[in-house]
């Protein structure tokens, strides 16, 4: 049984910092403790000591994974001055288009896919979660009238869905422009009544 992560060891955290940066260029599909801790100066002994096992550190991961996902969405929604759902998306593609991004965002794919094909792993509930802390946040981003009315969860649902497919396109080819213009004009043609007529 891994040690409490309520109060984390400063090797631990050490530790799980230096495991991550390992993750963001090799991925977790094939990840073996001993090449990790070699790599990050540690020992299979001491990793299996702090996380418990394999999985344990695979939990770990993808929950420092998510901190930094939170922490990029928590940037966005302000319910007090809700900026609307097109600036947020927009806000939200730059980041996701930035090529400094593209080994964090391999990686959230990554988990997102494991969680979905192994549900009872150590990837069990990651996608889920990811979901609701976007739809949480472009919450946030809308007005109130909007945000609670009959349509306000279908609108923040499909601009999560056309970032995310975009984001993928991104991922698969790398076309900034292609996809950075196509993410543009479905965002004015969802959020812009006058042009969704023409």
């Amino acid at each position: 049984m891994p040690p409490s992560t309520a109060n984390p060891s400063a090797r631990r955290t050490e530790l799980l910092e230096a495991a991550y940066q390992y993750a963001l260029v090799h991925g977790l599909g094939g990840l073996s403790l001993r090449p990790l801790a070699e790599a990050i100066g540690s020992s299979t002994r001491v990793l299996m000591f702090l996380f418990g096992n394999k999985d344990g550190l695979v939990r770990a991961l993808l929950e420092r994974a998510r901190a930094d996902e939170v922490a990029l969405l928590g940037k966005l929604g302000r319910p007090e001055k809700p900026m609307g759902l097109a600036a947020a998306a927009r806000e939200l593609w730059a980041w996701l288009a930035a090529d400094e991004h593209r080994p964090l965002l391999r990686l959230w794919v990554e988990a997102y896919a494991r969680s979905l094909v192994e549900p009872e792993g150590p990837w069990a509930g990651f996608a889920q979660s990811t979901v609701e802390d976007w739809l949480k946040v472009l919450a946030g981003c809308q007005p109130g009238a909007e945000r609670d009315g009959e349509d306000g969860a279908v609108r923040r649902t499909l601009t999560l869905a056309v970032l995310r497919g975009a984001l993928l396109d991104l991922l698969a080819t790398g076309d900034g422009t292609r996809v950075t213009s196509a993410v543009h004009h479905q965002l004015t043609l969802m959020h812009d009544p006058a042009s969704a007529g023409t």
